[in-house]
């Protein structure tokens, strides 16, 4: 994930599941994720564990700076998203948000993926970041167009069989 300083400078365009899922993030950090943290705090206090020397404080307020920080982070994304249409996305050529079935050119292998903002990038999900060097590759591409992807283990091609929002 990006830092935040270099994504408040323009736009940040999420999906709606994209958006949802970081409001969800917010919700449990400032709901559930405060509570515990200053539940922690209270019981030290009670327990009389606040000394110069108690890792267990020093742990909760680096978690508490952690969470803090992440929660400041989702708000300036949300005060610079916009979430994309997905009913105005064209499947003519490759853009953040549509879905995206590639075929290797020198192999047989083939596979989907979405291309997304780097913000909800993930690959584990075959959510692509449209700065990844794949993203980079097929973003303004129509189906048929054959891209080259550079690889720790060399250039790869692949041809864009299909796209769809």
């Amino acid at each position: 994930m990006e830092s935040i300083e270099s994504t408040t400078q323009s736009q940040i365009l999420l999906t709606p599941e994209g958006y949802k899922t970081l409001q969800e993030e917010l919700e449990h950090l400032t709901t559930v994720k405060r509570q515990e943290i200053a539940d922690r705090l209270r019981d030290s206090r009670e327990h009389g564990e606040f000394s110069e020397d108690n890792s267990e404080l020093d742990e909760v307020k680096s978690e508490q700076a952690m969470v803090e920080n992440r929660i400041a982070d989702l708000r300036a994304i949300f005060a610079a998203a916009q979430v994309i249409d997905v009913n105005a996305l064209s499947s003519d050529s490759v853009q953040i948000g549509t879905y995206v079935n590639v075929e290797g050119v020198d192999n047989s292998v083939t596979f989907e993926f979405r291309v997304v903002s780097s913000i909800e990038a993930d690959p584990d999900r075959d959510l692509v970041s449209d700065e990844s060097p794949l993203g980079t590759a097929v973003l303004g591409r129509n189906p048929g167009e054959v891209v080259q992807v550079e690889a720790p283990a060399g250039a790869i091609r692949y041809k864009i069989v299909s796209i769809r929002a």
